[in-house]
C-alpha cells in the first residue's frame, strides 16, 4: 500500500490518531478521503453543546485536514456524508448554511448524504462529517 499516504493535522488530529489508532485523511493519487470530522475544536479539543457550532467547527476542521493532505480545501470536495444525533430542522439548516458558504451559487454542488444516527464516538458529539475530494 505504498501508493497511499496518510495524514493527521497537528495537535488534536495527531492526538486522536494516536489514542484511537486511525488516520484523519488518506491520499490516493489525486483523491483525498477524510475520516469523520466532528465538532471537536481542532486546537483545544473542546466540544460546544450547540449543534450549529459543532457543524461550523466540523466544516473548519475539514478545511484544515484537506489542506494538510496537500489539497486546496472545500473547493475540491465532490462528496459529503454527514451523520447527525437527534437529527432535526436545525441540523439541516446549519448544514445548508455552511454548504452555501463554501459552494456559492453558480459553482459546483457536491453530492450529500444526510443521515440520522443513534450515537457517535462521544456522547457530547451531535455531528460527524466525511468528505472526499479530487486535487486537480
Amino acid at each position: 500500500m505504498s501508493h497511499l499516504k496518510y495524514y493527521n493535522y497537528p495537535g488534536t488530529g495527531e492526538n486522536l490518531s494516536q489514542a484511537h489508532w486511525y488516520s484523519q485523511a488518506v491520499r490516493i493519487g489525486n483523491r483525498i478521503e477524510l475520516s469523520g470530522q466532528t465538532g471537536l475544536h481542532h486546537e483545544t479539543g473542546i466540544v460546544s453543546p450547540d449543534v450549529g457550532e459543532q457543524i461550523k467547527q466540523a466544516f473548519h476542521s475539514i478545511d484544515i485536514q484537506l489542506k494538510d493532505a496537500g489539497g486546496k480545501g472545500w473547493s475540491q470536495v465532490y462528496k459529503i456524508r454527514s451523520y447527525h444525533v437527534g437529527i432535526d430542522e436545525v441540523h439541516a439548516k446549519e448544514m445548508i448554511k455552511n454548504l452555501k458558504e463554501r459552494f456559492p451559487e453558480g459553482g459546483h454542488k457536491p453530492t450529500w448524504t444526510f443521515l440520522g444516527v443513534a450515537s457517535l464516538a462521544s456522547p457530547e458529539l451531535r455531528v460527524e462529517i466525511e468528505v472526499e475530494a479530487i486535487d486537480e
